[in-house]
């Protein structure tokens, strides 16, 4: 389960909105198995999963969002088992929803570079 440490929010360090969620890596999780048994590392598409998870989590605004596109991600560094992975971002309004940039880390440096596309739902 995420921690949410901030919604989106305006940060007086940062323009526009902008969030954070930490992520605990269980070392109990089955995709540790396959990937690779003797080393393991959380696959990137996990990375790309909780960022996606800490969007859904933080979204600005009323109504819903829903995944538009994932417009780009770039993976820098291992993420473990048993490793914190936080996930940073900023939110920017574009093309009626948003656009979620974010950084995920672990206490080792940057692990990836994500940015998702968002359109937003309204709820009657």
């Amino acid at each position: 389960m995420p921690e949410v440490v901030r919604r989106a929010s305006a940060d007086a360090g940062r323009p526009g909105l902008s969030s954070e969620v930490r992520f605990r890596i269980a070392p109990e999780e089955p995709v540790f198995a396959g990937h690779y048994p003797d080393f393991p590392i959380f696959p990137g598409v996990c990375v790309v999963e909780c960022a996606h998870r800490a969007a859904l989590a933080t979204a600005p605004g009323a109504g819903t969002i829903a995944l538009r596109a994932l417009e780009s991600a770039r993976f820098i560094g291992p993420v473990f088992p048993g490793d914190v992975l936080t996930v940073r971002a900023d939110w920017k309004p574009a093309d009626g929803g948003w656009t979620y940039t974010a950084t995920a880390a672990t206490e080792r440096g940057t692990s990836a570079k994500v940015r998702l596309g968002f359109r937003t739902e309204v709820t009657p």
